[in-house]
């Protein structure tokens, strides 16, 4: 059983859709504005957002984006825009999913179980994974180098922690576009490029003068020991 908040303001659409979520076993919380949603996810302990852009408070990119400050609870798009920019920008402004308009009570209840089952994808271990002075704590979802915290967003620290669990191998674009965006790679490069890019300066370092993160070019990412490659020196 999850706790879904459902931000919609047509009265109609929002009590199907509710009726249909709690068929499927959620708690719903439905809402008709954005501010209520933000209000609402402060204070409860949400799993899922099923959010419509057209909301009458506030711009829907704008919602997602504030919802994004307060919290990494995971977000469904409903919008009936199908077109591919305004797709590519909701996933690159941290929708982990997104469904078009009109849609059946079946399809919104296999894409929130979808969502939820990856938001829950095997609950890590209780040991942190360390590679040289970086700590990954995936329980805490907390980072440290060097003893230092590592503020991470939500999807920095995915991408870490994935690659950190495959320390030494490199990752293909194709595996993080669907392990960690959970999308195909299709228009994915530049925000995987662009997301390493900020990991980089997170962890103190560049892309001419890397320690942790090595690209491949053509293949991947690989994440390294720099202890064990200068100790092998």
């Amino acid at each position: 059983m999850a706790l879904v908040l459902l931000v919609e303001d047509d009265h109609a659409v929002r009590r199907a859709m509710t009726e249909a979520l709690r068929d499927a076993g959620h708690v719903v919380q439905p809402v008709g504005t954005a501010l209520d949603a933000l209000g609402t996810v402060t204070k409860n302990e949400i799993d899922l957002v099923v959010l419509d852009l057209g909301l009458p408070d506030l711009d829907g990119y704008e919602a997602l984006r504030m919802l994004r400050g307060v919290s990494e609870v995971p977000v469904i798009i409903a919008t009936a825009r199908t077109d591919e920019p305004t797709i590519v920008r909701l996933l690159k402004e941290g929708a982990d999913d997104y469904i078009t308009k009109p849609f059946s009570s079946e399809v919104l209840t296999a894409r929130v179980g979808a969502v939820l089952r990856r938001s829950r994808v095997a609950a890590p271990d209780d040991e942190p994974i360390k590679v040289c002075d970086l700590v990954i704590d995936e329980v805490r979802r907390e980072v440290t180098l060097g003893g230092n915290p590592v503020d991470l967003s939500r999807r920095l620290f995915d991408l870490l922690a994935y690659l950190a669990a495959r320390c030494e191998k490199v990752v293909s674009k194709e595996d993080l576009a669907r392990e960690v965006w959970h999308q195909p790679r299709l228009n994915l490069d530049q925000t995987i490029d662009v997301h390493v890019s900020w990991l980089r300066r997170k962890l103190g370092e560049t892309a001419a003068d890397p320690r942790y993160l090595h690209t491949v070019r053509g293949v991947g990412v690989k994440l390294i020991d720099p202890c064990a490659t200068s100790s092998s020196a």
